[in-house]
């Protein structure tokens, strides 16, 4: 199972057009979405700085900025084949 972690901010319409998309598609494959507030902790403002939102599929850098629901859906069935539920990684 994937694990989806989404690095956002208030205020951003980048990161509320990728919200949209990444929730509507994690529901789809019964996933849950750890979001996070970049402004929330001094080294992740310093990490990611204006570059929100960002998308890390299994705490890999997946997507920045914008996604489709045909690219994170294409993206999550790679990994489900590469990492199958149960598998070590």
């Amino acid at each position: 199972m994937a694990k989806l972690t989404l690095y956002t901010r208030k205020e951003c319409c980048l990161c509320e057009e990728m919200k949209k998309v990444v929730w509507k598609v994690a529901a789809e494959f019964a996933l849950g979405v750890d979001e996070v507030d970049v402004d929330g902790a001094v080294e992740l403002r310093q990490q990611y700085g204006e570059e929100v939102p960002v998308l890390l599929i299994n705490d890999r850098r997946a997507f920045k900025y914008r996604v489709t629901a045909g690219e994170l859906r294409k993206k999550l069935r790679r990994e489900a084949v590469s990492h199958p539920a149960g598998s070590k990684r």
